[in-house]
């Protein structure tokens, strides 16, 4: 088990009535696996997200529960401790690249901070050769390198010119990539997209989620994959976790989910996903398991427009 989370409960402080933001939250993510968290604005999987990756907001108060990265409890690190596991075994992708990135800083450094942070470059095959072991430190020269190397891996054309840029000079897509190459330049176990594909036209989001399969594949590292949207969840994810008010209404595989939703909520969701999307699941779907012989249950399938195709 690579993630393992454990009655995850918090709440805010800052209100003038106690609100529980997160009730009793517990999942897993195995190596190699990635999970997605759908739910509306609220629903509490963004503060899931950040409490993973150690980034709890100030008027946020952990009630319990454990986060286990492999053999570790994340919840009994102190700041310093955290701050190791941070870039280097956790990365982390936001919604807003244009309000993550600085924009007073060249694209190429702010790739290199977590290089400088940790000091970790990357091997040939993809391991991770601690500098310190070596008993040196990387130069500037392997720095620039490895930044480069990164920026090329989310595919960005013309890697040195983009090196020297300032994040306003490029497009959402591309700072999204950017983002995705700044996360990614230590090699972590763990990734976690929050919204990435939110802000981003839908020939984008394509895009962007077929370079995160292919890392996946390329590295077996895990993505917690964070969004409101269920359509990009079953294009990209092998399970899914629904959130609503803070607990979880149902988790499986994606197939399965989608197919077969057994809360309200979920049915809810996927008649969300425009008509035409829909239709298109459901012929897929419907191709799928006629090579395999399987019945296809359609009542299931949760839209009207679906329904009356049978």
């Amino acid at each position: 088990m690579m993630l393992k989370v454990e009655n995850l409960s918090i709440h805010f402080e800052d209100r003038s009535e106690k609100e529980e933001v997160v009730k009793n939250v517990s999942f897993a993510v195995e190596a190699g696996d990635i999970l997605g968290i759908v739910g509306e604005s609220g629903s509490g999987k963004t503060m899931t997200a950040l409490t993973i990756a150690g980034l709890l907001k100030k008027h946020a108060v952990l009630d319990g529960g454990r986060i286990w990265l492999d053999d570790t409890d994340l919840l009994t690190l102190s700041e310093k401790e955290m701050r190791r596991i941070q870039g280097n075994e956790i990365g982390m992708i936001f919604q807003e690249p244009m309000t993550a990135l600085n924009p007073t800083m060249r694209i190429g450094k702010q790739v290199e901070e977590a290089l400088l942070l940790h000091d970790r470059p990357w091997g040939r095959e993809g391991r991770k050769d601690s500098g310190a072991a070596a008993g040196k430190k990387m130069t500037k020269a392997e720095r620039r390198q490895l930044a480069l190397r990164a920026l090329e891996e989310v595919e960005l054309e013309n890697p040195g010119e983009l090196y020297r840029k300032y994040p306003y000079e490029l497009s959402g897509g591309m700072r999204q990539r950017v983002m995705i190459a700044a996360a990614m330049v230590c090699r972590p176990k763990l990734l976690i997209a929050d919204e990435p594909t939110t802000a981003l036209d839908v020939g984008t989001q394509e895009s962007i989620l077929n370079l995160l399969k292919k890392l996946n594949r390329k590295y077996g590292m895990s993505i917690l994959f964070i969004s409101h949207n269920l359509r990009v969840v079953n294009t990209l994810c092998s399970r899914v976790l629904v959130m609503k008010d803070g607990q979880t209404v149902e988790e499986g595989e994606c197939r399965e989910i989608f197919e077969n939703p057994q809360s309200e909520y979920t049915r809810e969701l996927i008649a969300a996903i425009p008509a035409r999307t829909r239709e298109k699941q459901y012929y897929d779907l419907l191709r799928r398991k006629k090579k395999v012989g399987e019945p296809f249950a359609g009542k299931n399938f949760g839209s009207q427009s679906c329904k009356c195709l049978l």
